[in-house]
This record gives C-alpha cells, structure tokens and sequence, in this order.
C-alpha cells in the first residue's frame, strides 16, 4: 500500500488481513469488541433458557412422582457419559487440560453439592424465598468478588441494572406469595450458600482461564464419579423406572444434555466473552424465564406482579450490559 494512504485505510488493512499480530487495547477494533459483546450476550441468554426449561420440566417431574435426588442422577450421570467421550479423544489423564484438583474444584462448586444446597433450602423455606435469595446472592456476590479479586469496579449502569434486576425477582415472589414457614431462615441461609458456591465456579472459571467445554467435562465426570455409586447405594430406580419412556426420554434430555451440558459449555463461554460479573447476571434471570417456559410445560399461568417482575428482570439485564443506556456516563 502506497505511504501516501490514509491512516483509517492501514488500519483497516491490518485488522483486515494480519489479526494474528499483537494489538493493544486502543488499537483493538471497535467491531470486535461489539462482537465480544454480543457472543457473550448470546450464550449467556442460551444459557438462561436453558435452566428455565430446566426449572420447567423439573417442577413437571416433581408432579408425575419424581424426587430431587432424582434429577441430580439423571442431570450428572447423563452428563459425566456425555463429557467422558470427549475427555476420552481430549486427554483423560490431566481432565482435558484442566487437571484433577482444579477439576475437583469446579465440581465442588458447580456439582451435587450446589444442587442440594438449592434443592435443600426449599425444605425450610418457601419458594418465593428461593426465586429472590438465591440468584441475589449470586449476582451480587459475583460483582463483589470481581471487584475484590479482578478489580472491576462495577461502572453506575451495571450497579443501575443490577437494581432493576432484583427489584423484579422481588415482585417475581411477591405474585407466588405463600405462606411463611416456621424457620424460614435456615432455607434462606442454604439459598444464599448455593448462590456464592455458584460465584466460586464463576471466579475460578475466570481466574485459571478455562474454557466451556474442558469446564463442564471436569464437572459433569467428576461428579458422575461421586453421584453413581451414591445412588445405587442409597436409593432405588423404581421412581425412574415407573415413568412413562417419554417422559423419562425427555427428563434425560432436558436435565443431563441441556443443563448438565450444554447450559454450562454456553455459561462458561459467557465467563469467557464478557467476564464474571456479567456473566453471573444471567443467571439472576432464570427464575423470570422460568415463568414463560413454565406456561406451555406445566399450564401455570404467572399472575401481574409475576409477568411485571419478568419485565423489569429482563429490562435490568439490558441496562447492565449496557445495550440500554440510561443517563451520561461517568
């Protein structure tokens, strides 16, 4: 290119054909960081669909006979099979690059242990309690724990959205109502506990750099590994073995492929894309996702404060991206 060229003509030669070179970060196209921006935004929104069906078909399953314990085996048994042949073909011995204890970390957080932390705080609370306590205490501990450890000051519009969000999770239990349990407070201890456990997966995925795939395969084997001899030790097939083959077909799908899989491949792509503190604002908008896929699959239809709540979760999710902007920047 001839040296009387225009500087915006170079560089959009070298972002053109040498993006292999090295690249500060004024000199990084404005297109690519969008496109950071948008693959995160996508994958993180897969993955909010996905648990909501996941919550969907869960509460289905809860009314046609099945037990807590039961979606923990198909949702990681299912899971490990699937991980295990891609470990096989990716390194088996160090857990396809992400090694055994790392690998036992992220199953620490994000496995059985997370589940039941979750499942078991439904035992002494009700599950309005659930659907604000929980993913609250993720979204906020997510964003102190990126500002303590990565030191990302979350900016005024990610704080803003933030606000929003949970201001609908609230309405969101408002319209469930219920009443109060004796005790309720244990159930609430146990929602917030799941919800940091889940923030430590999300540190770790970032901190130590891991991938989606190599993540879910160190967690979906790793607690194949503790919840198959678990179950067959403590627990019977009957349950599994009375449902219908569709029925059982669709739980395996939903529960071991989708959510066990391929929900936290697309979550841990989120991490990856735009950091943990956004990222772990999706899952603050589960229980809002819940409520559509929830129509079709268990004909619950959700009240006002319900369908407002959703709103104002998905309109907060929108301003801490920054795809809305509210105000001037700071």
């Amino acid at each position: 290119m001839p040296a009387s060229a225009p500087f915006w003509a170079k560089a959009a030669r070298s972002s053109l054909f040498e993006p292999e070179g090295p690249m500060s970060a004024l000199d990084m196209p404005v297109r690519s960081a969008l496109s950071a921006q948008t693959k995160g935004l996508g994958f993180g929104l897969a993955a909010v669909a996905i648990w909501a069906a996941y919550l969907a078909f869960a509460r289905a399953g809860v009314n046609a006979g099945q037990s807590p314990v039961d979606f923990v085996f198909l949702r990681f048994v299912t899971a490990g099979a699937i991980m295990l042949l891609w470990l096989l073909r990716n390194g088996i011995r160090d857990l396809g690059g992400v090694g055994w204890r790392r690998g036992a970390a992220l199953a620490f957080f994000a496995g059985p242990m997370f589940i039941a932390l979750g499942v078991g705080g439904y035992s002494f609370a009700p599950l309005a309690h659930g659907a604000v306590v929980q993913p609250s205490a993720l979204t906020l501990g997510a964003m102190a724990a990126s500002w303590l450890i990565f030191g990302e000051r979350p900016p005024r519009e990610r704080a803003l959205g933030v606000a929003i969000i949970l201001g609908g999770l609230a309405l969101i239990a408002a319209g469930k109502g219920g009443a109060e349990l004796p005790g309720a407070w244990r159930g609430d201890v146990l929602f917030v506990v799941a919800g940091l456990f889940w923030v430590g997966f999300t540190v770790l995925l970032r901190k130590w750099k891991i991938g989606g795939i190599p993540a879910t395969a160190a967690v979906a084997v790793i607690s194949a590994l503790v919840v198959l001899p678990g179950f067959v030790v403590t627990q019977s097939f009957d349950r599994l073995a009375a449902l219908p083959l569709q029925t059982l077909l669709t739980q395996i799908v939903v529960q071991g492929l989708l959510s066990g899989v391929l929900a936290v491949i697309a979550y841990g792509k989120a991490v990856e894309h735009l950091g943990a503190s956004k990222a772990a604002l999706f899952p603050a908008l589960v229980p809002a996702a819940a409520l559509i896929v929830g129509v079709p699959v268990t004909g619950e239809m959700p009240a006002p404060a319900e369908w407002l709540g959703a709103i104002m979760a998905t309109a907060g999710l929108a301003v801490a991206m920054g795809v809305v902007r509210v105000g001037s920047r700071i």
